[in-house]
């Protein structure tokens, strides 16, 4: 038999219970957000103070919290709002259109942290070019960093020589790098080594290029105020490793 106000006292403590599950939401998701300093939106004084290889060791050590399960959680809109009106990232990234290697993801960097341009294969034209050289002389970001990837349909295109459409006239800006890798194997993707071998080779001739071809870029590493790095993420692992 149930006392009297038992079915009150309980429906007032669901009541208490469940009135209070949006507000201990709202603390929880306001306690998730990282610190400050960490979520700070860079700026041109901070960007400035930051050499070209502590821009390569800022995307390494984002990487490798990626990898860890570690990555920073901002509040974005907040971001959003303090960038709507001028941006300074600290680097550049020039990456495959592969939807397993968002930049901004695996190197753990949030809103105006980096320009991204991606492109299937990575390779180095004209309007790339223009791109990184607005990102660095116009804009001022410290590191390029070349980032091709593990398994690359480009690469494997462009070793099978594919034609279809305007992609042939694309993947010929990969053929070379094929062309350069020496196997006595099979030169078809599917032989995985060699598929790999074409990707650091082709990131490699893209680093080269971009200073090849470009007199702003080559002026800007001359006096060291840029540095370009080639890496390759493992789409197994999430692992970047830079290249030597």
């Amino acid at each position: 038999m149930r006392t009297p106000g038992m079915v009150g006292g309980s429906m007032l403590t669901r009541r208490l219970f469940c009135g209070c599950l949006p507000l201990a939401a709202t603390i929880v998701a306001s306690n998730a957000f990282a610190a400050a300093p960490d979520c700070a939106v860079f700026t041109p004084e901070r960007r400035n103070a930051v050499s070209p290889a502590e821009a390569i060791e800022r995307l390494k050590a984002g990487n490798q919290r990626f990898v860890s399960g570690a990555t920073i959680n901002c509040d974005l809109m907040a971001q959003v709002k303090e960038t709507a009106h001028a941006q300074a990232p600290f680097a550049a990234i020039l990456g495959c259109i592969d939807s397993r290697v968002p930049p901004e993801l695996v190197f753990d960097q949030r809103i105006g942290d980096v320009f991204c341009a991606r492109i299937a294969g990575n390779f180095v034209d004209t309007d790339i070019l223009g791109s990184f050289e607005f990102a660095t002389k116009v804009a001022g970001a410290r590191a390029i960093v070349v980032l091709g990837h593990s398994s690359c349909g480009a690469i494997k295109g462009a070793v099978d020589d594919v034609k279809l459409g305007n992609l042939t006239a694309m993947l010929a800006n990969i053929r070379p790098a094929a062309d350069a890798v020496k196997t006595d194997a099979e030169r078809t993707s599917a032989n995985h080594d060699f598929v790999q071998a074409v990707a650091e080779e082709n990131v490699r001739r893209a680093v080269a290029q971009l200073t090849e071809r470009s007199e702003v870029l080559a002026a800007l590493v001359e006096a060291g105020e840029l540095r370009i790095a080639g890496a390759m993420h493992d789409l197994a692992t999430g692992k970047v490793t830079f290249l030597a």
